[in-house]
């Protein structure tokens, strides 16, 4: 089970943050979306392309469920992976420590345009332009993101490294005082 779990819209730096995480931590990274290229020998835009949305949503859950069970360290998710129930369940009960990294929409369309794997790696997933999507995917998943995530960060102004230690003291604070269950009280 992970330790610390991203989430967030593609672009917000789930990749990055993890890598640097794992390097402070002295762990293991994964990265969802790049395991599911490996495992099933083709990218997110071939999958999407050949066999739509809902067959590519599916194989996300599958490595979702099987990173939840084998991955120690740090995982960062997909930026659709909140859009399923199942998975939402799955990331609070098993995700360890779920990080939301945020950012502005205008922030997320200048990542994408720079990234030149955009276009293969990162298909707009209604068959239009996927800097045209932003504005909207980001309203309708943010309460999604929101009811998984213990923290939330903006990652649109602090660097990888910012960002890690912003998660590391949370977490560690987080450790310090672990949250009391539901009807239950601390007792002196």
């Amino acid at each position: 089970m992970p330790t610390i779990t991203l989430i967030g819209y593609r672009g917000t730096g789930k990749s990055t943050v993890a890598r640097e995480l794992g390097l402070r931590l002295g762990c293991p990274w994964w990265d969802a979306d790049v395991e599911l290229e490996r495992v099933l020998g083709t990218t997110i835009g071939e999958l999407l392309r050949d066999r739509g949305e809902p067959a590519f949503r599916d194989e996300e859950a599958k490595i979702l469920d099987r990173l939840l069970d084998e991955a120690d360290g740090v995982l960062a998710t997909g930026g659709g992976v909140v859009l399923r129930s199942d998975n939402r369940g799955q990331l609070q009960s098993r995700g360890g420590y779920v990080v939301w990294l945020t950012a502005p929409a205008d922030s997320i369309r200048r990542r994408l345009a720079a990234d030149p794997t955009t276009a293969s790696r990162r298909p707009g997933l209604t068959g239009s332009d996927p800097l045209a999507e932003v504005d909207a995917a980001l309203a309708s998943r943010a309460p999604l993101y929101r009811a998984c995530a213990r923290l939330e960060v903006d990652s649109s102004s602090a660097s990888p490294s910012e960002i890690a230690d912003l998660i590391l003291r949370s977490l560690k604070s987080h450790d310090a005082h672990p949250p009391v269950a539901p009807g239950q009280g601390t007792s002196s």
